[in-house]
């Protein structure tokens, strides 16, 4: 598989997130079928695996630990602090005291001495930007993590945090269906040398193609029960998308996730998409786009179709919105989209 750089570290260009086997969609696959996924995704090449604290509350780091152990010199681990749980609820919380804590917590669950890459999951807008940073700089001098990074945050705080550490990757949602990183992180991101982390690149299964019932599809827990853009009426207009999609995939000569992965891919060599999934079948599917290229006559067609302003519905509620610091455009927050110049 082709490789980027995040960091000083080449990476496969795409990665496997873990939060589907511990967490968030529905009920997780038994413990014996997330190992095998992992060592699968191993076989097939991948060295680039993402989880967090958050994931099921330890469970995941717990899990990719304890699989990926005596294969931890082949592999490049992310991580993820500033957002877990605390008697049974999701917390952000990003204190320096909090950091520092949460990363000795994580090293014993991955069972590894170092966490190559340890991001912010969240900014606590109630702490600087830069005390947050600072604290995450702090486990790079200590020898615990060799790189930060920062999730779902702006150009503008992203520029803020990297005056003060320099930050190796940026990790927001990105495909077909959610633009926000054009309007400045991506530009940010190539500008500053920072590796582009896009998760969600198939817009939560929308661009598999096979998602065509939510009310019977997605169990009651699964987070995208709570996500506009999966309500009855808004995944109704954007189903209506679909059959064009599905052709141009036939005219690419690959499956609709295939040509998603492959979009992100052709959007810019510091873009790395971590697709997450369930399935061996999948996993092996997914693989497969990154030896697909794409003409931009074929992206142009893409880009015309699945757009933000094709889909219908925010990607978030209100209340997660506030929540995250990324930039929205007009339609999702009723004033202009803020851009770095």
């Amino acid at each position: 598989m082709q490789t980027r750089r995040v960091g000083h570290f080449e990476v496969t260009a795409l990665g496997l997130g873990c939060m589907n086997i511990s967490h968030a969609y529905g009920t997780p696959p038994t413990p014996e079928a997330a190992a095998a996924l992992l060592l699968r995704a191993i076989e097939r090449g991948i060295t680039h695996f993402d989880t967090a604290a958050l994931y099921g509350f330890g469970k995941n780091e717990t899990l990719v630990g304890r699989v990926l152990k005596p294969h931890r010199s082949k592999i490049f681990l992310a991580s993820k602090c500033g957002m877990t749980g605390v008697d049974g609820k999701r917390v952000i919380d990003g204190r320096p005291e909090t950091l520092r804590r949460t990363c000795d917590e994580s090293l014993q669950r991955l069972q590894t001495e170092v966490i190559d890459l340890y991001y912010l999951h969240r900014w606590d807008k109630q702490v600087p930007i830069e005390d947050s940073v600072g604290a995450l700089a702090e486990l790079v001098r200590a020898g615990k993590v060799k790189m930060i990074g920062l999730s779902e945050v702006s150009a503008t705080t992203l520029r803020k945090a990297h005056a003060v550490h320099p930050v190796a990757a940026l990790q927001s949602e990105y495909s077909l269906w959610t633009r926000n990183p054009e309007i400045a992180t991506l530009d940010a991101c190539r500008e500053l040398g920072v590796a582009f982390v896009a998760f969600s690149p198939l817009a939560r299964a929308y661009l598999t193609g096979t998602l065509t019932d939510p009310e019977r599809q997605i169990e009651e827990k699964d987070i995208r029960r709570r996500m506009p853009r999966f309500e009855p009426d808004n995944y109704a207009k954007n189903l209506a998308l679909l059959a064009e999609y599905r052709r141009i995939a036939d005219d690419a000569g690959c499956t609709p996730a295939q040509l998603a992965l492959a979009w992100l891919l052709a959007k810019g060599d510091h873009i790395l998409p971590i697709f997450g999934t369930r399935d061996v079948t999948h996993l092996e599917e997914n693989v497969g786009a990154a030896g697909i290229s794409l003409e931009q006559a074929l992206i142009d067609r893409l880009d015309a179709l699945v757009n933000q302003q094709s889909v219908a519905g925010p990607r978030y509620n209100p209340a997660t919105q506030q929540e995250i610091d990324t930039e929205v455009f007009p339609a999702e927050a009723g004033t202009s989209p803020s851009r770095m110049q």
